[in-house]
């Protein structure tokens, strides 16, 4: 029997806006955006919080000019 992925998205992506989401399944972490649900990338908590970490620190700013 599976469990069922519950994704959760940002307070920031307000009502129906296109956004990352975020679930923990099998011990890993799943991420996808909700406008392509099929499409998930799968990472480890050690990974995700090196990403957020980066994130925070502005290393990806130049992506969003």
């Amino acid at each position: 029997m599976s469990r069922e992925i519950n994704w959760q998205k940002s307070s920031f992506s307000g009502e129906g806006a296109q956004c990352v989401e975020v679930a923990e399944h099998g011990g890993r972490i799943q991420v996808r955006e909700s406008d392509e649900p099929n499409v998930v990338a799968t990472t480890s908590r050690a990974n995700l919080a090196a990403f957020i970490a980066g994130v925070k620190a502005g290393e990806f700013d130049h992506f969003a000019d």
